[in-house]
């Protein structure tokens, strides 16, 4: 028999969460008076079954206690908790996290720390993940929600999609909800899924001397292999291009978000709440300006730009970038970059007042991705990085300046995830969904599961 403090130094956890093991009976233990004495045998059989206490990125058990009127999700890739916390607000109670890097990992336990976490999802089968989550083999899942990295689908990369190791965690996940089996799962990823292969083929090897390109190689050949299994495991799958901004985002951040439904035909669109001018009745575009209101000037943590940049920055106003600048500064300005392809709009930009932010990245001080304040000579501060993605002001961050910039640089939208959450709740409470016809939710065409399939088949 163990003590406590015996079995949590060999599964790696605190003195609290083996005791909410006990609690949960996960552990087979007798309490005496206020004291624990576990089995033995009963921790090994965890650490065999769990990988618990032998990789670095341990399981954590949380087992708190679910409030039976919520429905239950679990959450991969989670990052900083963006699409949870706006799940969440909808009405949905997130029990199990993954997420391997180590500040997100500080993150969701400094803000969460009765949750159960574990690290790469390849490390452990559906059973496990069940186990971890307190949940029993035969309790309903209501939602599996996650965010793949992107790296290998991103338009700005070499595009390899499953061929990269990140696509192939894309697979695991897909595979990972088939075996939990939810009511519902959400996949959220960025634009480059819609057009990336499934097998990149070397454009050397392209061309009238070779075969034409196989169905999995032709661009959204990747979506449409992620679509057949869905569809195969039995899943009506509906997915859309949507503008954060038309969700109440104070940021002009484009997403995919794949809906995916165990019991019931495919789902509607998510509902917008704003417009870029307050077309269909809704409210107009949610601002910068609105976004930051109130934050204190003394209170702002940001990074600095080279005094090389701040030449420039000091002669353009709001909403201006390197194109304002006086002709014979633009070249100095831009360097080998004036000559390249592209907008390039991204180079010594200053934010406007009155109108959305860009995309935020995970750093804003890089040349060709600067974000600046509209009037102030430095980049956007980790507090207002906070606002445009709708973190609340208690959601403490962990790690380094850089880490936190990443962690919200990378994070969806908590206004996002509560569009996600409100439809679904809709859809379980068996509430009336009106879909607005004709809405325009991005600014791409065919980027919805209907006009995408039919230009696919073409191709």
């Amino acid at each position: 028999m163990l003590s406590v403090t015996e079995a949590a130094i060999k599964l790696n956890l605190t003195p609290q969460q083996v005791r909410n093991l006990c609690r949960a009976e996960k552990l087979k233990a007798e309490k005496i008076g206020s004291t624990w004495i576990i089995e033995e045998k009963s921790v090994e059989k965890v650490i065999s079954s769990t990988h618990c206490g032998v990789a670095e990125d341990q399981a954590i058990y949380g087992f708190n206690e679910r409030d039976s009127s919520k429905p239950v999700a679990l959450s991969f890739f989670s990052g900083a908790m963006g699409m949870d916390i706006g799940l969440e607000e909808a009405g949905f109670q997130t029990i199990f996290a993954s997420e391997i890097d180590k500040a997100c990992r500080k993150t969701i336990l400094r803000n969460k720390p009765n949750i159960s976490l574990v690290g790469d999802i390849r490390e452990y089968t559906a059973k496990q993940v069940r186990f971890i989550s307190g949940l029993n083999p035969d309790d309903e899942i209501d939602l599996v929600v996650g965010g793949p990295p992107c790296q290998a689908f991103s338009t700005a990369g070499k595009r390899k999609a499953f061929e990269d190791e990140r696509g192939n965690v894309f697979l695991t996940f897909v595979e990972m909800i088939i075996d939990l089996n939810p009511k519902f799962a959400v996949i959220e990823n960025v634009r480059g899924l819609l057009s990336a292969p499934l097998k990149h083929r070397p454009h050397n090897e392209r061309g009238k001397e070779y075969p034409p390109l196989t169905t999995d190689e032709l661009p959204g050949g990747a979506l449409n292999h992620i679509i057949w299994k869905l569809e195969e495991a039995g899943y009506s799958v509906s997915f859309n291009l949507y503008n954060s901004a038309n969700f109440g985002t104070p940021q002009k951040r484009e997403r995919v978000v794949i809906i995916c439904s165990r019991d019931t035909e495919k789902l509607p669109y998510l509902e917008p709440t704003h417009s870029e001018q307050g077309e269909y009745g809704l409210r107009r575009w949610k601002t910068f300006a609105q976004a930051t209101k109130g934050l204190d000037p003394e209170l702002h943590e940001h990074l600095n730009f080279p005094e090389k940049r701040l030449k420039f920055y000091r002669l353009l106003g709001e909403g201006q970038n390197w194109r304002n600048l006086p002709d014979h500064l633009q070249k100095e300005a831009m360097g080998a970059s004036y000559f390249s392809g592209g907008g390039k709009t991204g180079f010594l930009r200053r934010l406007s007042w009155n109108k959305p932010s860009p995309t935020l990245v995970t750093h804003p001080a890089m040349p060709a991705t600067d974000l600046c304040h509209p009037v102030e000579n430095r980049p956007l501060s980790i507090q207002e990085y906070k606002k445009i993605q709708e973190f609340p002001d208690d959601w403490e961050l962990q790690g380094s300046l850089l880490d936190r910039y990443k962690q919200v640089g990378n994070a969806v939208p908590t206004g996002l995830g509560y569009a996600v959450g409100k439809l679904l709740m809709k859809c379980l409470n068996d509430e009336k969904i009106v879909p607005l016809d004709d809405f325009k939710y991005s600014r791409y065409k065919s980027t919805d599961e209907v006009s995408w399939r039919e230009n696919f088949e073409i191709g």
